[in-house]
């Protein structure tokens, strides 16, 4: 490389424009281990305040939690959100062992379908069928959860494949 005006690299030529630049906006190239300087930003004539400063702004991060809150009101969202709390947080609302044998299997306009992994469990839920609901209500809300319909569990299915005959299925089975 050679030092002629005329034969700059590019990249010299882009750092010493990048340079020129900078001092025109009066930044100073500070010394090593110094904090560089910083120029306050001051709005010109009609640009108005931009919501920067000591003060609170509409601006300024939130945390998140109010703003999905604010979000969920304001959008009418209560009622999805609550049916997802019900689902998502059923182990906290039943417990671990009746949660490991019961399970959501759905939820729609306020009515829970639960299913029991026994006949068993179907009933000891069922028993404890108003302690479960006092307990709904006390974690997502009153009127969320207007009926529970607890259900065993389902037979076999002896339908296989795309194509089956309709019948009484397999006879002489269960003895």
């Amino acid at each position: 490389m050679t030092t002629d005006d005329d034969e700059i690299d590019p990249a010299v030529a882009a750092l010493r424009r990048a340079q020129a630049e900078a001092a025109a906006r009066g930044l100073r190239r500070s010394a090593p281990g110094k904090a560089p300087q910083r120029r306050t930003f001051r709005p010109g004539p009609g640009l108005g305040h931009a919501g920067s400063g000591a003060g609170a702004s509409r601006r300024d991060p939130q945390l998140v939690g109010p703003v999905v809150e604010r979000l969920i009101a304001e959008r009418g969202w209560q009622a999805p959100v609550s049916i997802g709390g019900v689902v998502g947080r059923w182990p906290e609302i039943v417990g671990d062992q009746l949660a490991e044998r019961c399970h959501v299997e759905t939820f729609d306009d306020a009515v829970l379908v639960v299913r029991a992994d026994s006949t068993a469990w179907a009933t000891q839920l069922r028993l404890l069928l108003p302690q479960l609901q006092r307990r709904i209500a006390e974690e997502v809300g009153d009127g969320v959860v207007e009926e529970i319909i607890i259900r065993g569990p389902g037979g076999p299915s002896w339908v296989r494949g795309p194509r089956h005959v309709r019948g009484r299925g397999p006879r002489d089975t269960y003895g």
